[in-house]
């Protein structure tokens, strides 16, 4: 989170932006979505496109402040704030930070539990965020400057989510040249921030780690499955569901019969897998004889070889030999 001021000139860090997240979904074998919706979420709101200029409310309507929303009990600065940003340099190390930490978050967890924590976390951070303000102007009398402070930004949950990703770690952290423990790394770089960046809302942060904790002391007292992530998948699955009846009515869809696999480590796909008796090799259930030595499938020995000696009693020599003349055949 960061604290008011006005958009300035553009200083050319949009199209690093835009490589460094195509780069690293591209590597990916498998896309983040929810990250994918976020990063495009608040690139959109910050850019503005003609098409939802209109729409999309103005910065000076949502900034955070605590005071505004208590007084006039404005949802719309509690919710929306957080996708907004003031600069092009606030806006994309925002960005890359949620690219980085959303795809090992998001990797890890699945889609429907990573959405419903950030969910979770947006409350939380901006709830306690508006605790902190309204308790520092009740019970201090310097807190006033934080009380009525204009912030936006999404640093908020990213502290959250700094909190979780290292809550399990026993690595160190490079904060800025400074080395600390993992798990204490989102409180150095709480400090650090502050001291080198005077214009960063201190308490949005501060609220941002405690929403992290907090989730996590959560998450460990209840033991059952998470209501928001059942809701995320009944809602996706109702929304694919469309799009796999077509693919499953189209009649111009093959199927692919491969054979590869992953020695000693099985795999399941539609078609079935069968792990051949001799080599342990997983085969596609499409084929008959094992791809890695030729063993047929009922394990009575190599197919190719003609051999009725059972698989189970093949020396290594004589499997090696094998599969030399099967990939040199």
């Amino acid at each position: 989170m960061e604290r008011g001021s006005s958009r300035g000139v553009s200083r050319g860090m949009l199209p690093l932006l835009a490589v460094h997240a195509v780069s690293e979904y591209w590597r990916l074998d498998r896309k983040p979505p929810v990250t994918a919706a976020l990063v495009a979420a608040n690139s959109l709101i910050y850019l503005r496109p003609s098409f939802l200029d209109r729409v999309l409310p103005d910065i000076d309507e949502v900034w955070f402040n605590p005071y505004l929303i208590l007084k006039h009990w404005d949802l719309k600065r509690f919710f929306l704030s957080p996708f907004y940003h003031i600069g092009e340099p606030h806006f994309v190390y925002n960005m890359m930070s949620l690219l980085w930490k959303g795809i090992k978050l998001e990797t890890e967890m699945g889609s429907s539990e990573f959405a419903s924590m950030i969910i979770s976390l947006l409350g939380l951070s901006q709830g306690i965020t508006l605790l902190l303000a309204k308790s520092l102007f009740l019970f201090f009398d310097n807190g006033r400057a934080y009380y009525q402070e204009y912030a936006v930004g999404f640093s908020g949950v990213l502290f959250a989510m700094k909190v979780i990703l290292n809550s399990q770690s026993d690595n160190y952290s490079n904060i800025h040249g400074l080395v600390v423990p993992a798990r204490h790394a989102a409180w150095a770089e709480l400090i650090i921030i502050q001291m080198f960046v005077p214009g960063a809302s201190f308490l949005g942060h501060l609220g941002g780690i405690l929403a992290g904790i907090v989730y996590l002391k959560l998450r460990a007292l209840y033991s059952g499955s998470d209501p928001l992530a059942a809701i995320f998948r009944r809602f996706t699955s109702l929304l694919c569901w469309p799009l796999k009846s077509i693919l499953g009515l189209n009649p111009f869809r093959r199927r692919r019969i491969l054979g590869r696999g992953t020695v000693g480590q099985r795999r399941t796909s539609a078609s079935g897998v069968w792990r051949c008796p001799v080599c342990t090799f997983d085969n596609s259930g499409w084929l008959n004889a094992c791809e890695m030595c030729g063993t047929d499938r009922c394990g009575d020995g190599p197919a190719f070889f003609g051999s009725s000696s059972p698989s189970g009693d093949l020396p290594l020599e004589e499997l090696r030999r094998r599969r030399v003349q099967r990939f040199t055949r």
